[in-house]
């Protein structure tokens, strides 16, 4: 069975390269890389650059360890203690850094338009707290003033499948309106559902739509900025 690679192989193998005398080939084979990699770390050609992690201090190998595969080339390196592995708690739908600026205009958005939504289903769908949703609501939010509604599939924070579910799922449970007869409900389950279904599309489309142009007008503007600043440099 094969052995375990390090927690986190490319920045092991970049602190090897840096710090022993192992053969590329060894480094690689520790690390679970293609040696193509590690001879990139070592050539510093690699397009992504790793701060060295150290495999003693992780307990995942021994200095004798190292220094047997430095006097023997050919010495496979074995792991000394397997990396524990790190598993996800249960908690938030988990949001990638570079998006979780946009969950407050993707909570607005879902506020303003499908206010039949819970704060319980805005948090499961968003990833977020009720007392940020609270806030946002309430508009108490300390960037309440910068805070742009946007519809959250655009920005990337939830499926286009996962709102249908979310405003289908509040759509029931929405009371009938005073004076409508319950015959009538019971006939027409779905209509308001895919009413509310297509309204979301077309807002979504729409969305897309303004961001093309919106989009299309900046590059135009640039090209035209950059035009002028040509023919003014040839003029003087």
């Amino acid at each position: 069975m094969a052995q375990p690679t390090p927690l986190m192989p490319h920045a092991t193998a970049s602190w090897l390269v840096d710090s022993t005398s192992l053969s590329f080939e060894q480094i690689a084979e520790f690390c679970g890389l293609h040696i193509l990699e590690v001879q990139a770390m070592a050539d510093d050609l690699a397009s992504t650059k790793y701060t060295g992690r150290d495999p003693v201090h992780s307990g995942e190998l021994t200095h004798e360890e190292i220094e047997k595969g430095q006097a023997d080339p050919a010495y496979r390196l074995k792991m000394h203690r397997a990396p524990v592995e790190v598993s996800r708690t249960k908690g938030p739908r988990y949001t990638p850094v570079s998006k979780r600026q946009d969950k407050p205009d993707g909570i607005a958005w879902i506020i303003r338009n499908h206010p039949e939504i819970s704060d319980a289903q805005i948090g499961k769908l968003i990833g977020t707290t009720r007392t940020t949703i609270g806030a946002i609501r309430e508009r108490s939010h300390w960037n309440i003033q910068n805070i742009q509604p946007k519809d959250p599939v655009t920005l990337g924070l939830c499926s286009q499948r996962e709102l249908d579910s979310a405003v289908a799922k509040a759509a029931k449970n929405v009371p009938a309106r005073e004076g409508e007869e319950e015959t009538v409900r019971e006939t027409q389950p779905g209509d308001g559902r895919e009413s509310l279904i297509a309204e979301l599309q077309a807002e979504r489309i729409e969305a897309a739509r303004a961001a093309v142009e919106a989009a299309q007008e900046a590059e135009a503007e640039a090209w035209l900025q950059a035009k002028r600043a040509s023919e003014a440099q040839g003029e003087s």
